[in-house]
């Protein structure tokens, strides 16, 4: 309990919000954060009544907190398994939230399975934000979301940077524009992806309407860009998408390019700080292969030189 108590404070910087997080009572988890400073001889953190702040000591020893954490919870996650009856297998879940690309996530996948057959991999769908959640409890292994601020406990890194498009019925009067900007959807009844669902798409999305001055009006919201591709075929709005959410042409409707600052999001892959090694191989996939479709776009767009 002081080990986690250490780190979830370390983590929150507030004893209340790591006492809510480890499910304990605050007189509890600042009582084991004492008998962990009493046992090293040192502080651990900064206290006053307006914040808490790691002392030199509590930097020092925080990474080794983490690792030892770690390792505790392979030996537990280990010990459950074995004394089940399964002495190879284990279970990776691998969190995925709407409007992400899957391609990446399907390309990858076989190679996993070659190098850890023994291992039962699960795709589940669930929101960035609760991937957060999920990957602190020990509930999936990897998540695959929109990047968001704000958060600890968890690494993310980008695996690619996708620009919003607008879906435009082919006959509305936007419909041959090539790039089209915030101001020039102000007012436009918009659909797009509800709050819960994805809350860093939706607050990149207002941030781009406020820098560019323009009124950002949601008139429905949709769990899938197929269902957003319907409404705007059914003549209800303009939708609002991300590139890479769409695998095909929507029939009878434009896919325009949102332009000016805070149109794009940045995809990422989220792990905890020391995943197991079937989390870790998979991340790495999926940075390698994310880099690879990266290289190769602009090739296969070079026109071949008459040789």
């Amino acid at each position: 309990m002081e080990l986690e108590a250490f780190v979830a404070v370390a983590e929150e910087l507030h004893f209340g919000r790591a006492a809510a997080r480890l499910h304990r009572g605050q007189p509890t988890v600042s009582e084991a954060v004492r008998r962990l400073e009493n046992t090293l001889g040192g502080r651990l953190f900064h206290r006053t009544s307006r914040r808490v702040s790691l002392t030199g000591l509590g930097e020092a020893l925080l990474p080794d907190a983490r690792a030892a954490l770690a390792q505790l919870r392979r030996f537990r996650q280990r010990g459950r398994a074995l004394a089940a009856g399964d002495r190879a297998g284990c279970a990776l879940v691998v969190g995925h939230a709407e409007y992400t690309g899957h391609r990446l996530l399907l390309r990858c996948l076989p190679q996993l399975r070659e190098r850890f057959p023994e291992v039962t991999i699960v795709p589940e769908a669930m929101p960035t934000t609760a991937q957060f959640t999920a990957l602190r409890a020990e509930t999936i292994g990897l998540g695959i979301g929109w990047a968001t601020g704000g958060v600890s406990g968890v690494c993310a890194r980008v695996l690619s940077t996708e620009r919003f498009v607008a879906l435009v019925p082919a006959a509305h009067p936007l419909a041959g524009h090539t790039e089209l900007s915030a101001a020039e959807l102000s007012a436009t009844g918009l659909l797009t992806w509800p709050h819960q669902i994805n809350s860093g798409l939706c607050d990149r999305l207002l941030s781009a309407f406020r820098i560019g001055g323009a009124d950002l009006r949601i008139i429905r919201t949709a769990d899938s860009v197929q269902a957003i591709a319907a409404h705007v075929a059914a003549g209800t709005g303009i939708g609002i998408a991300v590139e890479s959410a769409l695998d095909h042409q929507p029939s009878g409707l434009r896919v325009i390019p949102l332009t000016g600052p805070s149109t794009t999001a940045d995809q990422v892959v989220l792990t905890a700080a020391d995943p197991p090694a079937p989390a870790r191989a998979l991340r790495d996939l999926l940075l390698h292969a994310s880099a690879t479709a990266r290289w190769e776009t602009p090739r296969a767009k070079t026109p071949c030189t008459p040789g």
